[in-house]
């Protein structure tokens, strides 16, 4: 008879827990517009940037806990590179109206795809939700075609070579859920991403330096 009640309470709490971890479980589907705001790195006698731009972002997130869950992502940009040749260390010198080295832009697309670990929390009884998030993912730079390039050095332009380049991002950032309705609300978050810079073409070389690119989104969200 003991076991039997034993059995059942450890049953009880068992349903308790699974019912409490359901309450909690929720997913969500989010449309995010951002700004891409770049810095400039430096290496191998080239000063490399990327373009400032507009993206979007679309989530799929899943809160499995009261304040843990994993979202997927996809984004996109634009991401033209722009590229400054250095001198070599031994030059002639200046002509009295200065130097004018090669520099030049290559056009090309930014589509990244990460998997992230969420931190959540809800603040009772407002209807914010702050978070923040880590995870890592594929950034793929894919150039447009027909480019050309004219150096201030020639007189004739030259067809530039591009090339798709994949490297690995770390992301991070944090932001707060504003839910509106019921199932219906806004979310406001900074994302940064860390990756190493692109390698579009051999007419300019990569600085193969660690850049950095901020994100400042807001979105929308439909929570299931």
């Amino acid at each position: 008879m003991r076991m039997q009640w034993m059995q059942r309470a450890v049953l009880a709490v068992g349903l308790a827990a699974l019912a409490g971890a359901t309450a909690y479980a929720q997913t969500d589907v989010a449309l995010n517009i951002y700004g891409a705001f770049s810095g400039t790195t430096t290496g191998n006698g080239t000063a490399q940037s990327p373009s400032n731009a507009a993206g979007a972002l679309l989530e799929v997130r899943h809160i499995s806990k009261p304040w843990f869950g994993y979202e997927g992502t996809y984004a996109y940009n634009r991401a033209n590179q722009n590229y400054l040749l250095f001198p070599p260390p031994l030059v002639p010198a200046c002509p009295t109206g200065g130097c004018t080295f090669p520099s030049g832009v290559v056009s090309a697309n930014a589509h990244e795809v990460t998997g992230d670990y969420i931190a959540s929390l809800k603040l009772k009884p407002t209807s914010f939700r702050p978070f923040a998030l880590a995870g890592g993912g594929l950034l793929l730079d894919v150039p447009s075609s027909g480019q050309t390039y004219c150096s201030p050095l020639i007189t004739n332009c030259t067809t530039v070579s591009t090339s798709t380049t994949t490297k690995g991002v770390f992301v991070y950032g944090a932001g707060v859920d504003w839910t509106l309705l019921p199932h219906i609300g806004l979310r406001l978050q900074y994302r940064g991403n860390l990756y190493k810079a692109p390698n579009l073409t051999t007419l300019f070389t990569s600085t193969g330096a660690f850049t950095h690119t901020a994100e400042p989104m807001l979105g929308a969200f439909f929570r299931f």
